[in-house]
C-alpha cells in the first residue's frame, strides 16, 4: 500500500509540476517540438522510479532517430504507456482515446503537448482523427505511438488488433516498429489500483519497412494488420484470434 501511495503522489505531484509548464508554453504560442516529449519523458520516468519497476529495453537500436515512423505495442497495462515513454528518445506523439481528455488538468496538459485524441464513438471524427496522425507523422521526424488493440487486455493476452493503426500506417507511408511488452500486467491487475512492482521488457522488434508496408497493405488492412499481430505475438504469445 505505501508503494501504491508513494507512486500516486509522484505521479500528481510531478504531472502538476510538468503539466503547468507544457499548458503554459502551449498558451504562448509555443509549437509541436521535441520539448513536449522531453517533459512527457520526465513525468513517466518519475512515475516508473516511483513504481519500483525495473525496465528492460531490447531492440532499442529499432527505433530510429530523424525518420517518421509507427511504434505499434501490445497493451496489457497502464504501465505500458509510462515505461513506452520513459525509454523512446526520439520525439513522439501517443494516440490515445478522447474520453481522456476529460480527466482533470491531464486531458489538458495532453492536448497541449501535442497527443493525439480518437473519439471512437463516431466512425468518421475517428477516420480525420487518423489522417490528422499521418500529417504528424509525415511531417515529424519522430514516432507515432498506437495500441492497435484499441484498449487493455483484460487477462494479459494479446487481444484481436483493430484496423485503424494500419490504415494510418499505410497511408502515411511510414515504417512499422512492432513492439511488445511483458511483464507489466501483474505491476496493476485490472480492476486493482494496488502497485506491485515487476520488471517490465520492452522488445522494440525490427522495422517494417516502408517499402515492405506498401506491398503488403496493397492486399487490404488486414494482411499488414496479421503480419504485426504474429511478429509481436511471437514474443507475448496469443490465445485471442488474429483479427477483428
Amino acid at each position: 500500500m505505501i508503494r501504491t501511495i508513494w507512486t500516486t503522489l509522484v505521479a500528481v505531484v510531478v504531472l502538476a509540476w510538468w503539466g503547468m509548464a507544457v499548458i503554459w508554453e502551449a498558451r504562448r504560442g509555443r509549437k509541436p517540438s521535441p520539448w513536449y516529449a522531453m517533459i512527457t519523458r520526465r513525468w513517466c520516468r518519475s512515475v516508473i522510479w516511483a513504481s519500483g519497476c525495473p525496465m528492460v529495453v531490447h531492440g532499442r537500436e529499432n527505433v530510429r532517430e530523424g525518420i517518421p515512423q509507427v511504434i505499434a505495442s501490445n497493451h496489457i497495462s497502464w504501465f505500458d504507456v509510462f515505461a513506452l515513454a520513459s525509454v523512446i528518445e526520439v520525439p513522439y506523439h501517443f494516440v490515445a482515446k478522447k474520453e481522456l481528455l476529460k480527466v482533470p488538468f491531464f486531458g489538458r496538459a495532453l492536448e497541449a503537448a501535442g497527443h493525439i485524441t480518437i473519439d471512437r464513438s463516431n466512425r468518421e471524427r475517428a477516420i480525420d482523427s487518423l489522417r490528422a496522425a499521418g500529417e504528424k507523422i509525415r511531417h515529424s521526424p519522430g514516432a507515432v505511438v498506437i495500441f492497435p488493440e484499441g484498449t487493455r487486455s483484460r487477462t494479459g493476452r494479446l487481444m484481436p488488433f483493430k484496423k485503424g493503426a494500419f490504415i494510418l500506417a499505410a497511408e502515411s507511408g511510414v515504417a512499422i516498429v512492432p513492439t511488445a511488452i511483458t511483464g507489466s500486467f501483474d505491476i496493476m491487475r485490472p480492476g486493482s489500483w494496488r502497485v506491485s512492482p515487476r520488471t517490465i521488457h520492452i522488445h522494440f522488434l525490427a522495422p517494417i519497412p516502408p517499402h515492405e508496408v506498401a506491398a503488403v497493405s496493397a492486399r487490404g488492412p488486414d494482411a499488414l494488420m496479421e503480419l504485426v499481430h504474429a511478429r509481436i505475438a511471437a514474443v507475448v504469445g496469443t490465445s485471442e484470434p488474429i483479427t477483428a
